[in-house]
């Protein structure tokens, strides 16, 4: 079924990247279409909640420079912002925010469904429509066929996405979300070159079940407090919390190390390369458990 408007720019996928690429193009005056296979989870942290950091601040205020959400979203909902190396000279200091996940994803939301020229549509894109050597449109699940003038593809890591629980692996986007298994395959028939990212995302852990007093508090800074945006206030932040610290000892490293064989990085199942400057655990007591 041919949906019966033409739009300008189709974005697919709803995480960082494509919400802001929406965003953007509708600013522009666009006529865009957001498409996402779950309205719930526009704009949704999957992994770590901070924002910003010496590897990642200056984009965030790049972003913000040219009109983006991220910055100020980050304003609305970060429960403890830091300098990092504010001992240092201007040049190598960097804001960074703890994120409290639901607050930012509402205020990612709340930006998509007040923009002017935005339109969001739930379902999951399987297909491209190509005429010639260029991409006209893109089709959903259900065959819903959307035409555009530019698609812009964010789908990222759920291009055929992997999860890995130890020896166990199944096909996700994230946990609790399907991949984008057919619209891998179909950048694959146009041969569009592909690699596969890799990620550790820690578990969660229930704030009542940790013993606080044997943690080392780390508060933010308050004085003042920082912000991300040009245009954010201290006054838009919720109440700031502290974060917590804690260190694993020799028995910690003896249960990683002789569970090694059964880590996915190390059996050869996992072939994605990993952020350099975040390894999973497992790596750290490999490379360098004396640090």
């Amino acid at each position: 079924m041919l949906f019966p408007t033409e739009f300008d720019v189709i974005v697919v996928g709803g995480g960082h990247a494509g919400t802001e690429a929406a965003l953007a193009a509708a600013r522009m005056g666009q006529t865009t279409l957001l498409l996402s296979h779950n309205i719930e989870t526009l704009g949704q942290m999957s992994c770590n909640p901070s924002i910003g950091g010496i590897g990642k601040g200056h984009l965030v205020k790049e972003v913000d420079a040219m009109g983006g959400a991220m910055a100020i979203a980050t304003d609305e909902a970060g429960i403890q912002f830091k300098i990092l190396n504010s001992s240092k000279g201007p040049a190598v200091r960097a804001t960074r925010a703890q994120a409290d996940r639901i607050l930012y994803k509402q205020a990612i939301r709340s930006r998509l469904e007040n923009q002017p020229n935005l339109w969001l549509f739930q379902q999951a894109v399987d297909d491209l429509m190509v005429e010639g050597d260029r991409v006209v449109g893109a089709v959903t699940q259900v065959g819903v066929q959307f035409r555009a003038r530019a698609v812009v593809l964010t789908a990222g890591t759920f291009l055929d996405g992997k999860i890995h629980v130890g020896l166990n692996n199944y096909a996700a986007g994230r946990a609790g979300d399907p991949p984008a298994i057919s619209l891998s395959a179909r950048l694959k028939e146009l041969k569009l070159p592909q690699g596969r990212l890799k990620t550790g995302t820690p578990p969660r852990i229930d704030g009542r079940s940790i013993d606080f007093s044997r943690l080392q508090e780390q508060p933010g800074d308050l004085d003042p407090i920082p912000v991300f945006s040009f245009m954010g206030s201290a006054a838009m932040h919720p109440k700031q919390l502290p974060c917590w610290v804690t260190h694993t000892n020799e028995r910690t490293h003896d249960i990683i190390r002789a569970g090694l064989d059964r880590s996915p990085m190390y059996t050869g199942v996992i072939e994605g390369v990993g952020p350099r400057y975040c390894p999973s655990i497992e790596d750290k007591i490999h490379r360098f458990s004396d640090k």
